[in-house]
């Protein structure tokens, strides 16, 4: 097993993930089986409770983990799926130690950070890179880590110091360190700054690991003085600093990497398969589609993109396969609300709505901006606007319908109304009302189809049911669903019992379909999700 450990410096969102997945594709692209783990030093057991104000999206896979949404750059890179173990976290570190205590695992000892915890990630790191993530029962050949968070933060020093103790596990010689820095360019020369990186190097080397490469993002390519003054104050050879500088998409990472002879210090041929010309293509692509295509993403957490960042990757991926440029008109949904106080804002929220080819309602929690969406769904359906409604954006549809279609005016969903008479969406039984994590249904569960003959399914092609990923707690109300459907809004696809409703499709409209799973988790680039591909389809008169 050889592996790769990317950490980084200066400051938090230089691109960790993204040069990690990177790396993952060029040693893909050498024919190796490649699998990924994310350390995240938060004392939380995951992402599952965490805002998206805070954190960003929580990224869902098949096993049900709440994971970061670094995880999803992996499997969107990489093509593989990946387990609830790929994303370690201090509270899940802490939780195994202190069950072995309590077992008396450590007969008797003082259990310490060292070497109680650091063994323990180190056990963790070995095992879980060694489980297949392709979908072929063949053990991974290397291994990429990426360590969250900033090396010098305190929460980290624990995993710093067990990935010092790991390099002489498995032997230096199956290991490198990579490490990502911020290359600063100041003045009206722009003179490229290397003391941020130098400092971080040091610290880091203080701490016992010495970087193989360093990656140095920067706003122009690093210069040549640049790059001998790195290598020289950071003890690497001046071909292992990287730039990775600003690019018009992030397919071309991976291109630029190996173009800088990364493959080379890494000592494999990344040109054994054809993945990495099927990268050019895919870049060289995306770079050239100029007619623009406009959807409205109408959610409450818009002035934070990290919270839908998989719902703007899947309409990336949909939007190149319809030879599209995508733009995404954000909308804040309580700003298209009756009683918002802004006036100007309401408007300019009402005309980009009007104005868009499309209309998305991502998923949400909380009864904030709800009323909005619900307006935009409404919206939709009466002007024949392609919709997609993902989890909240199909229960927000359905409660339109059943109050403006079948016309009770009080519908509602029970999460924002308890006392709601009419309820379209309600708590599904099963769910813990006193557990907020991990209690929600979660992972790729079948959803089996009830119709021969809708837009959706021609969409997914051949099967009698698809496996997609869930988040939710509530779910449309069993006792209204003949209601529904014998005025038009057709559920499609539903779960193995028959009874729990998971797609819809609106009879005579263009494109107008929920889901209650959330596709965006398994979309990916040259594969756009289905749900997707159909809006975008629809949006550019394709479908």
């Amino acid at each position: 097993m050889k592996y790769v450990v990317v950490s980084g410096g200066v400051l938090s969102g230089l691109g960790k993930g993204v040069t990690a997945s990177s790396i993952g594709v060029l040693l893909k692209s050498a024919g190796l089986r490649v699998t990924s783990l994310k350390i995240d030093p938060y004392l939380n057991s995951d992402a599952g409770t965490m805002s998206p104000f805070e954190h960003g999206e929580v990224f869902v896979l098949d096993d049900g983990g709440e994971v970061d949404l670094d995880l999803g750059n992996y499997e969107r890179f990489l093509d593989i799926n990946l387990g609830r173990d790929n994303n370690v976290t201090t509270g899940k570190i802490y939780s195994k130690v202190i069950e072995a205590e309590r077992r008396g695992d450590y007969l008797g000892k003082t259990v310490q950070v060292i070497p109680h915890i650091t063994g323990a990630v180190q056990d963790w790191l070995e095992e879980v890179a060694h489980r297949p993530a392709d979908g072929s029962d063949e053990a991974p050949d290397a291994c990429i880590i990426e360590l969250g968070g900033t090396v010098g933060d305190i929460e980290s020093a624990p995993y710093i110091e067990a990935l010092r103790q790991f390099q002489f596990r498995v032997g230096r010689e199956n290991i490198t360190f990579v490490h990502v820095s911020l290359v600063p360019v100041m003045g009206p020369v722009g003179e490229q700054k290397t003391k941020p990186t130098q400092h971080t190097v040091k610290e880091l080397r203080g701490l016992g690991i010495t970087p193989d490469i360093l990656v140095c993002r920067s706003s122009a390519p690093l210069n040549d003085e640049t790059r001998e003054k790195l290598a020289a104050f950071c003890h690497v050879s001046p071909a292992a600093v990287m730039s990775t500088h600003d690019v018009p998409n992030i397919y071309h990472v991976p291109l630029m990497l190996h173009e800088q002879g990364l493959c080379d210090i890494l000592k494999v041929d990344c040109e054994v398969t054809d993945l990495l010309q099927r990268w050019r293509v895919m870049a060289h692509h995306l770079d050239t589609l100029s007619e623009e295509v406009h959807i409205a993403m109408v959610g409450k957490y818009t002035n934070l993109s990290d919270a839908y960042l998989s719902v703007i990757k899947s309409l990336q991926h949909a939007a190149m396969a319809v030879d599209r440029k995508l733009v995404i008109d954000w909308i804040e949904a309580s700003h298209l609300e009756s009683d918002w106080e802004n006036v100007d804002e309401r408007k300019q929220a009402w005309d980009s709505l009007k104005q868009a080819a499309g209309v998305l309602v991502p998923g949400g929690f909380g009864d904030r901006g709800v009323e909005g969406k619900i307006l935009a769904a409404e919206y939709a359906r009466t002007s024949s606007t392609p919709y997609l409604g993902i989890c909240l954006g199909l229960q927000v549809a359905t409660i339109e319908f059943c109050r403006n279609v079948l016309g009770f005016e009080d519908s509602n969903s029970t999460e924002f109304d308890e006392n709601c008479k009419n309820p379209a969406v309600v708590f599904m039984p099963e769910i813990s009302k006193t557990h907020l994590g991990g209690t929600m249904r979660l992972g790729s569960r079948p959803t089996i189809w009830q119709v021969e003959d809708c837009k959706i399914r021609t969409l997914y092609g051949e099967g009698e049911s698809v496996d997609e990923r869930h988040r939710h707690r509530y779910e449309v109300n069993p006792d209204m669903i003949e209601s529904i459907e014998s005025a038009g809004l057709v559920f499609v696809g539903k779960d193995e019992t028959g009874q729990r409703c998971e797609i819809f499709e609106l009879e005579g409209h263009p494109y107008y379909v929920g889901v209650q799973y959330h596709p965006e988790f398994k979309s990916r680039p040259g594969r756009p999700s289905p749900p997707f591909l159909g809006l975008l389809k629809a949006a550019t008169g394709q479908l």
